[in-house]
């Protein structure tokens, strides 16, 4: 092979990649625009009906806690006020070192309580189960540290009493009709076994109490993208795949699922390093084992505020973390791909995150070195470079900027027109640095899955933002 064979090839290479994850992000913001539009028509109509329906189903709530004493008790305060008939709230001390557990039996008068406890999940052993003479629908899990937020969530999931259980973070801000928009499958839709909710990023709101009284923006650089990249995630991401029941993401800071389903598949995987993404994967195999008709489904709502990191070290590590669970989850469940049976998951969802997920970080990595050795060397004149260089980075913001301009013809979440001209702003700046950053930081996850590095149940350093 002659050098400007090599080079031809090389282009051909990074061309195909261009073209082919560009091609699906743009038909996923076309499905996600439509099927956003639909839900809003509809969401008015469903609202009055609930209003004097009584056959919401009860949730049970689990909330995987350690070392959360700084903000514990407001949590739990603002999850016990959201509207919504009938649910529990099972909080899970994973083996907290703090005092998180004793603020919990003072603050709400918890009593060990001898109840029956079925270990149908695998998880670390369960030491106290605890009942608040209080609040009748409040519990605590008292457990042996199991290492990972899968382990706790198993041990919170055995203590539910209800059909439905949802899953969120400690430190999460759900609105207080959350629930009641997130449960609208499962009512609309018996074969329902999960839903997933919007996560939107906390920083720079003001949150009282645990509750969100003002919608902001971070002075944060990072976490400033951040925004814009949840926006592009969820409202187009997420949204994208649902309608052909291709969504592989339900985020652990808040997912709702139908539990004797749950149980059935397993339970969260504590081994997994993206537990979240590995359950749903499960979930589509084991059905489509089963031949059984089933939904996994996105509910477009922004229901649930979560801080972001504001620090490099935080964010390498959480993009790490995602990335080496992308990989592990997708082999985990690697039966899912070809399955002649497997519909929409198997031929389109599953193959494109393997081809432009998974691996895209070496073509993305590997095609700005390329692209600037070949100018450098005189394989490729400047001017092209700069071209195919501007091509990308205009379709990146163009990608950006829908998603901005897709929340403010639906939700309208920042009204002021300061706070739109600066996330246009962040829409373009973040292609000069941060997306080549992450997609650094990317390539060393996707490393060290391969490598069959391990990695630990993390905690990220707040903002202020969330802390009252």
């Amino acid at each position: 092979m002659t050098l400007e064979d090599f080079v031809l090839g090389g282009q051909w290479v990074f061309l195909a990649y261009f073209v082919g994850i560009n091609l699906g992000y743009l038909m996923q913001n076309v499905v996600a625009a439509i099927g956003i539009r639909k839900y809003l028509e509809t969401a008015n109509q469903f609202e009055a009906e609930s209003a004097f329906s009584a056959l919401d189903i009860p949730i049970s709530i689990v909330v995987p806690a350690y070392n959360e004493s700084a903000s514990i008790i407001t949590s739990v305060k603002a999850l016990l006020q959201l509207e919504y008939p009938q649910y529990e709230l099972v909080v899970v001390n994973d083996g907290s070192t703090d005092d998180t557990l004793q603020k919990l039996i003072d603050a709400f008068d918890m009593r060990q309580f001898p109840e029956a406890y079925r270990g149908r999940l695998q998880s670390a052993e369960v030491r106290n189960l605890y009942r608040s003479t209080k609040i009748r629908n409040l519990r605590v899990v008292d457990k042996v540290n199991g290492g990972s937020k899968a382990d706790a969530s198993n041990a919170g999931i055995n203590a539910c009493r209800y059909p439905l259980v949802c899953v969120v973070d400690a430190d999460g801000v759900l609105q207080p009709d959350s629930l009641h928009r997130v449960v609208r499958p499962f009512l609309e839709d018996p074969t329902t076994v999960a839903v997933g909710g919007t996560v939107r990023i906390a920083n720079g709101c003001t949150v009282r109490q645990g509750f969100l009284e003002k919608v902001g923006l971070p002075r944060n650089f990072l976490a400033l993208v951040q925004v814009v990249e949840y926006l592009r995630a969820f409202l187009f991401g997420r949204m994208g795949w649902s309608p052909i029941n291709g969504l592989l993401i339900i985020s652990g800071a808040f997912g709702l699922f139908h539990k004797e389903t749950l149980v059935e598949v397993g339970g969260y995987n504590p081994e997994a390093v993206g537990e979240d993404m590995e359950l749903v994967l499960r979930l589509h195999r084991i059905m489509k084992e089963k031949k059984r008709p089933y939904r996994i489904t996105f509910v477009p709502d922004p229901v649930c505020w979560t801080d972001a990191p504001e620090n490099l070290r935080d964010l390498k590590g959480q993009r790490v973390r995602w990335q080496h669970g992308l990989g592990q989850a997708l082999m985990l469940n690697k039966s899912l791909i070809g399955n002649r049976e497997g519909g929409a998951v198997s031929w389109v969802a599953v193959p494109f995150y393997v081809l432009f997920e998974l691996f895209g970080p070496i073509v993305e990595v590997a095609g700005y070195f390329f692209i600037i050795l070949c100018a450098s060397m005189g394989w490729l004149s400047w001017p092209e470079a700069g071209i195919f260089l501007g091509l990308a980075i205009g379709l990146g913001v163009l990608l950006s900027t829908s998603a901005i301009m897709l929340e403010e013809l639906s939700f309208h979440m920042f009204p002021r027109t300061s706070q739109l001209v600066t996330l246009y702003a962040v829409a373009i700046l973040e292609n000069f640095g941060f997306r080549q950053l992450t997609a650094f930081w990317r390539l060393q996850g996707l490393i060290r899955w391969l490598r069959g590095g391990k990695h630990k149940w993390e905690t990220i350093t707040r903002s202020a933002s969330v802390v009252d």
